[in-house]
């Protein structure tokens, strides 16, 4: 068939079909369901609508778009184009194989449809030329273009003329009509000198055209794929052995300043600004407080969001005492902190993968000049889960172990999907790559065995156990230094690290934590209940190096002065075996606001809680400890604020498809109507929204008939410009001037020279 051959009409083609590639196209193509068509024409016109186009080329890659911009560049849309012709306008650069099954996917969404076997007839849409991501032909025409190299050492040489030059063409169309072109024109004019460097091409001899790469260099981007073979940007390779251990060693970093951010939002809830978010003063105290940085500080707590362990609300009881809405933990928090750790994991992994935001941006300044607020709207995305996914598909597409960095990552996903291309350059994907290492997902670049199961859908208990088996097995010892710090070298077993905590502070977190212990943290120990006799054991049984004699000394002293004051209720009371003693706290400067009075030699009384009287007694350096009305010590520490677990005020929702029953169902009904005999029902408004596109599109006039607002039937020949916002506009020869018709009073279209 010659390429000038006008080819198979969509609608006849479809209609040709399968049932089963009836039902492949609708699943592949969900949108032409929404709502169901009630006729095959109805169904080819929307598939050849622009919107639906775009959504059907969305997620193709740098291949299938350019076997589809060959084909307009070839007059596809016009007229059937054969596969030889399509290969030669490729230059080979696709083996006949590739092509063939390049275009057979395409022939599955109806983006290309005709005669696909042997030599070929090949049909594209009109509006496909506005769903590429660059010009019609820049992706065939360009093959040999400078390297993106060149193309930057090219743009820094220019001066001052033809970089505006160019700059114009970048802001509005990247084609432009200038004598300058003309090849007799002056060499020394700017339009000249831009041909002769290969920064403008010459499309015919007065006009030009802005070539693709030069586009994306001067928009800041990285010079887009070229080749039609998909690119490898493994860069490492490794064992997944070592990938896993280093994804499960972030993974307990993480969740260890998960536990530290709301133990400090429990004791301090940051209020909450009035436009949503967290303050920049409130980030800089978290950080500080927790000693994770802004920029990490960011993503933990937008995870945390998502996974429901933090929220805004009226915290309770609130140790502030502010007014308004404040973030504290959930009540959930509570149940998160005693999951076990591969547990804690998967909710976090998860709550990453989905989160509907782009934590990077936080500290950044927007567009307007501010800078985005941590937890605030401003940072929802709802391509980010997409990109997310995207990039990890990617790692677990790759050989195991092998790793990318964030150069050789985003080259490989521009090539899969060029129509994403902004928001996958080196930055974005240097910044997910970040997340994904951070959150235990990707390790040393490559994807991690757990991430791998989880992005497969594997289910809970298969992903638990994937990481169950990657984090280092729980130790039950640790070692006791000279100057009473403790090393412990892995992830204690959970008890013996409550243990430990109760009695050190950590001093520095990492795989090897460190912890301190002074007076202050022996003295926490004891007011807690502990005994001298239980730390002097619980350092014995579980250290690997000897006991120093100095924290046996340490011990044995605080435990000596610690709870010789006795502080009850009264509202609360003191009591003290030593008079001398007693009679000094009811006398210390830093007790009079609570009023200390002596009703015995051993026991006084104050109208404060006993909290405060705690903490007057400890200001004015003693060592009270609280007891309950049997004499026991008893532990008075504020169990910290919660507020009420809301629903996910911000969640990733991917699009429902509609199942095979449902596309079988909608494809048995097309072809019920396709047998019915003709109704005389009014033409689908899809339907002649495409023939008037296809009209105005070839310049020819047709015949419609139309239904004005009295309810007079007539037929108009007119000769369409455009379809746009449900109304056509076209040159009426009746009236002698353009009008407007709404096309859901059209009722046939039918072309002019037809009879």
């Amino acid at each position: 068939m010659s390429a000038k051959s006008p080819g198979m009409p969509l609608g006849v083609w479809l209609a040709e079909r399968g049932d089963d590639e009836l039902v492949r196209l609708l699943r592949l193509r969900p949108d032409l369901t929404q709502p169901p068509p009630g006729t095959i024409a109805a169904l080819a016109a929307r598939a050849a609508a622009r919107q639906s186009i775009k959504a059907a080329t969305d997620d193709l890659d740098f291949l299938h778009l350019t076997v589809l911009d060959a084909l307009l560049t070839l007059h596809a849309d016009s007229g059937a184009v054969t596969f030889a012709a399509l290969d030669k306008a490729l230059g080979g650069r696709a083996d006949d194989s590739v092509l063939r099954a390049a275009v057979g996917n395409l022939t599955e969404r109806a983006l290309v449809w005709g005669d696909t076997e042997g030599a070929g007839a090949l049909r594209v849409a009109a509006e496909t030329a506005n769903c590429l991501p660059w010009y019609p032909g820049q992706a065939t025409l360009e093959p040999d273009a400078m390297s993106g190299a060149e193309v930057v050492e090219a743009i820094g040489a220019l001066d001052a003329a033809e970089r505006d030059l160019l700059d114009r063409l970048l802001e509005g169309s990247p084609i432009g009509r200038t004598r300058d072109a003309l090849p007799d024109a002056p060499p020394d004019r700017p339009v000249q000198r831009l041909l002769s460097a290969g920064l403008l091409r010459r499309l015919d001899a007065d006009t030009v055209i802005l070539p693709r790469l030069v586009g994306q260099v001067l928009r800041g981007e990285s010079p887009g794929p070229v080749s039609l073979v998909r690119p490898d940007p493994t860069v490492s390779t490794t064992t997944t052995a070592d990938i896993d251990a280093v994804a499960a060693g972030a993974a307990l970093d993480l969740l260890r300043e998960v536990e530290l951010i709301l133990e400090t939002l429990s004791a301090a809830p940051a209020p909450e600004l009035r436009s949503g978010g967290l303050g920049v003063r409130e980030v800089k105290r978290l950080t500080k407080a927790t000693g994770v940085d802004e920029r990490r500080l960011g993503l933990i707590l937008e995870i945390a969001l998502s996974a429901g362990l933090i929220a805004a609300g009226i915290p309770e009881p609130d140790p502030t005492d502010a007014a308004g809405s404040s973030w504290a933990p959930t009540v959930a928090a509570d149940r998160f902190i005693e999951s076990p750790t591969a547990v804690k994991w998967h909710l976090m992994a998860s709550a990453w993968l989905d989160l509907p935001g782009r934590p990077s941006l936080v500290g950044a300044r927007g567009p307007d000049g501010k800078p985005y607020a941590a937890l605030s709207d401003s940072l929802f995305s709802t391509a980010a889960p997409l990109d997310r996914r995207l990039l990890l598909t990617l790692l677990a597409d790759l050989p195991p172990g092998s790793g990318v960095d964030a150069g050789s990552a985003s080259r490989a996903l521009v090539w899969q999907r060029p129509r994403w291309s902004a928001r996958l350059q080196p930055d974005p994907v240097a910044d997910l790559l970040t997340e994904a290492h951070a959150v235990g997902a990707v390790g040393r670049g490559a994807i991690a065995g757990p991430m791998r199961r989880l992005l497969a859908g594997d289910g809970d208990d298969a992903v638990v156990a994937a990481m169950d088996k990657a984090l280092p097995k729980p130790i039950d010892h640790f070692l006791l230094q000279a100057d009473l710090t403790v090393i412990v070298p892995g992830p204690l077993e959970r008890a013996l690290a409550e243990q430990l905590g109760a009695v050190a502070t950590v001093e520095s977190a990492g795989a090897a934590m460190v912890y301190r212990i002074d007076e202050a943290s022996v003295r926490r120990a004891l007011d807690t209940g502990k005994t001298a006799g239980e730390l002097h054991a619980l350092f014995a049984r579980h250290s690997r190096t000897p006991v120093p004699q100095a924290l046996t000394y340490l011990i044995d002293d605080v435990a000596r002065r610690h709870g010789q004051l006795r502080v009850g209720m009264a509202s609360s009371f003191v009591r003290c075996e030593d008079a001398a003693l007693l009679a000094a706290a009811a006398a210390a400067p830093a007790t009079e606001a609570v009023e200390l009075r002596l009703l015995a030699p051993t026991v006084a009384v104050s109208q404060a809680p006993i909290s405060e009287v705690l903490a007057a007694l400890r200001r004015a350096g003693f060592v009270p400890a609280a007891e309950d009305t049997t004499g026991a010590i008893v532990d008075l520490r504020s169990r910290g604020a919660r507020v009420p677990a809301p629903g996910r005020r911000r969640a990733y929702r991917p699009n429902a498809t509609p199942t095979d029953q449902t596309l079988a169902a909608i494809v048995a009904v097309l072809r019920k109507v396709a047998a019915a005999p003709a109704s005389g029902l009014r033409l689908d408004p899809a339907v002649a929204i495409s023939e008037l596109q296809q009209a105005a599109h070839h310049q020819e006039s047709v015949v419609i008939g139309y239904v004005d607002p009295a309810g007079v039937a007539s037929q108009r020949v007119v000769a369409p410009i455009n379809v746009r916002g449900g109304q056509l506009t076209a040159y009426d020869p009746a009236s002698g001037r353009v009008r407007e018709f709404a096309i859901h009073r059209v009722t046939s279209v039918v072309s002019a020279d037809s009879g």
